[in-house]
């Protein structure tokens, strides 16, 4: 091992590394030269070596940045605004309304919060489906996030980019822009099997299949959906983009809550990836996703909050908290979706869900620098006796006190260095007063 001075240091923790042997380190340090990891190891054989910065975890955790897999940031712009009502009427009736007015300002300060509430609560990626994503990517990369973003596509006119045909032309050109960034993904993002067509899901699967990117589809999320495919196609949605042949290992599928054991086997013999959204999906009444079946049969499953206006946050501590809970008393087991499995479902699942596994998700010499501090001298976290079962079922967002993204600090103790968060909020109630006064 060198001992060649590092950009940062971070010692005197408890390392989880989310590797693929779940390895802890009861006294670690992780150092970090560039955007990278340099080494993972025990405070008392890397913790001394010399760095530009040294950060004294005091005996909390050190764990890789939170993957949040699917949501839509700039809907913080729309927090609240439609509670307690059914999907199709909160999309029809409330959300696709107000997203009429939407255009890139408001976008992207409404995703700079999104990014703010994230990364405050330990989130270091997350994959965004929305209109004007280009706002959303230049909000990430103000923040010093790491993003997966795509537009959405749809058959009728979109309010950002009108006909289908330039929804496909901005997404190419979001391709292009983005194609070497350090930070942000580019994704292809058709809505759902039932807002579009057959023609327009093989156009975006093709596209993403020649740029080797993710495409990402909200799946089989309601009953109603289920339903509405059996009567167009006679077919599950699953069955569905099956027989379409767009079901392969770069797909990201959404919610995933209404699914047949045949369902089941299909996104794992084609490999689809799922995001499961645990509290929108209860909020919304859509039910509850197959998860320990999914997970029994291979099938990856990450962890998303889905938007602000449906969860209502974007805090994966409260989403994991949930996803363990709901599943033992769904089914009367309390050993279903352990500690382990949810914490991994946000971390190294969640970056293999965004094809960013070799990337990030765990710590591991030589991959990219997304780091956070979890802060366990809290009365909440007194004792710590298992490290995974205290983060999933007693740790907050407001616990992280540090994350480090691609090698940069974006946050250090509780606070944001990338940009002004008071002014992020200034804005967003700006738009909140105009809205209302148009409504």
């Amino acid at each position: 091992m060198t001992d060649a001075p590092v950009d940062i240091l971070i010692r005197n923790g408890r390392v989880l590394t989310m590797d693929p042997n779940q390895a802890e380190i009861p006294d670690g340090a992780v150092a970090i030269q560039g955007d990278h990891i340099a080494a993972v190891g025990a405070t008392a054989s890397i913790g001394t070596r010399s760095a530009r910065k040294v950060i004294d975890a005091d005996g909390g955790i050190i764990m890789p940045g939170l993957v949040n897999t699917h949501t839509h940031a700039a809907m913080t712009l729309f927090r609240g605004l439609a509670d307690d009502v059914p999907l199709m009427s909160w999309l029809t009736d409330h959300i696709f309304p107000a997203e009429a007015d939407l255009d890139h300002r408001k976008v992207y300060c409404g995703a700079l919060l999104a990014c703010a509430e994230m990364i405050l609560s330990g989130t270091t990626t997350f994959c965004d489906m929305y209109l004007f994503e280009d706002a959303v990517a230049r909000a990430a990369r103000t923040a010093g996030m790491r993003a997966v973003v795509g537009e959405v596509l749809f058959d009728f006119p979109s309010p950002h980019y009108g006909p289908l045909e330039r929804g496909f032309a901005y997404t190419a050109t979001l391709i292009e822009t983005y194609r070497r960034d350090p930070l942000i993904t580019v994704a292809v993002e058709p809505h759902s099997p039932y807002l579009c067509a057959p023609e327009l899901l093989q156009r975006a699967f093709e596209l993403a299949a020649r740029h080797r990117l993710p495409m990402v589809i909200h799946l089989a999320e309601t009953e109603s959906e289920v339903q509405t495919l059996r009567q167009r196609y006679g077919r599950t949605p699953v069955e569905h983009l099956e027989t379409l042949g767009v079901l392969a290992p770069n797909v990201l599928a959404c919610h995933c809550v209404q699914l047949s054991a045949a369902d089941i086997e299909r996104l794992q013999r084609c490999g689809v990836k799922v995001s499961h959204n645990p509290e929108s999906n209860m909020k919304l009444a859509s039910g509850i996703a197959p998860v320990p079946e999914m997970m029994a049969a291979g099938v990856c499953v990450g962890l998303g909050t889905d938007g602000a206006a449906s969860n209502n946050n974007l805090d994966l501590f409260l989403e994991m908290d949930t996803a363990a809970k709901l599943h033992k008393v769904h089914r009367l087991d309390p050993t279903v979706m352990n500690a382990g499995a949810v914490l991994r479902m946000a971390t190294s699942e969640g970056a293999k869900a965004l094809g960013l596994g070799e990337r990030v998700g765990s710590l591991e010499t030589g991959k990219l620098a997304d780091v956070i501090l979890v802060d366990t001298r809290r009365p909440h976290l007194t004792p710590l006796y298992h490290p995974a079962s205290q983060l999933v079922y007693a740790a907050k967002g407001s616990d992280v006190t540090t994350a480090i993204i691609n090698g940069r600090v974006v946050m250090e103790n509780g606070r944001i260095l990338t940009f002004d968060v008071q002014q992020a909020m200034d804005e967003v109630n700006a738009i909140a007063r105009q809205m209302g006064r148009r409504g």
